[in-house]
């Protein structure tokens, strides 16, 4: 298995310097965000790497005699979005993102499975929590109607170029759980789109990560290290805590495509993303990496750096010695044991 850093949170340096942070942490990956909700800072030659070999070679000598490689694309987004301004520039980014990792010789693309209006003609995101209406099944039906399709496209292009597409099992998503990712197989004939499996947002809907790994098997094709922590307020508020707080536009606030921009959580939130151990300690995860290894000995997993009580190189740190921790306690080898 191979242990790196999704470079979202390390996007205010420079490659070379994110790069160099990673391989002071013990590390040997980065996977780098290619669009979607975030522009691919770190591959400022993005459209030349795609028609140049020249400009691919000194993009990827940025990363020789440093230790640390490539580990797999980031274009979290939504490419189902019913906002042509946001969702054909999502879809684009995910057909482009698939381009360069071919490029790059890379076989990982992460993203989302997206999330349609709940109706033709709707102009918001529709996203049926518990559908225990015969209405909810009707924009279910639309929804999956406009997904098959998409999906069945993407997963042809992937196939094309020896790329496997990772899909976060995030909520407002029409695909958040292993349910929803068998469906989507079973409508498409998927054979290139599969999981990535981010803890956190498992943990929020009291799903158990090590189960969900177990149940998907082979369909888990890429994994991020990031934990959460439930809170005392969820006693109160349950974990569909919906307490968000609209910023304006005279307040830093991180833009989502278009019109649609990030909301200031909840100040007592029922759970909150926070660093790997400070949810789960490091026995839990050294259980979830022997689940990850059974399906895939040669997986990719990226610590994903979220926790808003720790600084960027601070919270990469604790999270890195937990995530070796673990490692070792697995009995699986790491670049500090190798």
């Amino acid at each position: 298995m191979k242990f790196g850093v999704y470079n979202a949170i390390l996007h205010d340096r420079s490659l070379p310097e994110a790069i160099e942070v990673i391989a002071k942490l013990g590390l040997t990956g980065v996977e780098l965000n290619s669009g979607g909700f975030l522009p691919p800072v770190h591959i400022p030659t993005f459209d030349d790497i795609l028609t140049s070999d020249a400009a691919r070679d000194d993009f990827l000598g940025l990363f020789e005699g440093t230790g640390v490689e490539i580990a797999g694309l980031n274009c979290n987004g939504n490419p189902l979005h019913p906002d042509r301004v946001i969702g054909t520039k999502h879809a684009e980014d995910v057909r482009r993102s698939i381009q360069l990792a071919n490029r790059l010789g890379q076989h990982r693309v992460v993203t989302m499975s997206g999330l349609p209006a709940g109706e033709p003609g709707g102009r918001r995101p529709n996203w049926i929590v518990n559908a225990w209406n015969s209405g909810a099944l009707d924009v279910l039906d639309y929804q999956w109607s406009v997904a098959e399709e998409f999906w069945r496209e993407i997963d042809r292009e992937a196939a094309d170029l020896d790329v496997k597409v990772a899909l976060e099992l995030h909520p407002q998503n029409l695909v958040f759980n292993p349910a929803g990712m068998q469906e989507l197989v079973d409508r498409t004939g998927a054979t290139n789109v599969g999981v990535e499996l981010d803890a956190s947002h498992l943990f929020w809907q009291w799903m158990d990560p090590v189960a969900v790994v177990q149940d998907l098997g082979p369909l888990v094709f890429h994994a991020a290290a990031k934990d959460i922590r439930i809170n005392p307020a969820a006693a109160v508020y349950g974990v569909l805590d919906n307490r968000f707080r609209r910023l304006g536009p005279d307040e830093p606030r991180t833009n989502l495509g278009g019109d649609e921009w990030a909301n200031e959580w909840p100040k007592d939130a029922a759970w909150d993303f926070v660093a790997l151990g400070r949810g789960h300690d490091a026995v839990y995860w050294s259980t979830w990496l022997a689940a990850l290894h059974v399906v895939d000995p040669d997986m990719l997993v990226n610590i994903e750096h979220e926790d808003v009580t720790l600084g960027r190189i601070e919270g990469l740190e604790v999270a890195a010695g937990v995530l070796l921790d673990a490692a070792r306690r697995a009995g699986i080898p790491t670049s500090e044991s190798s």
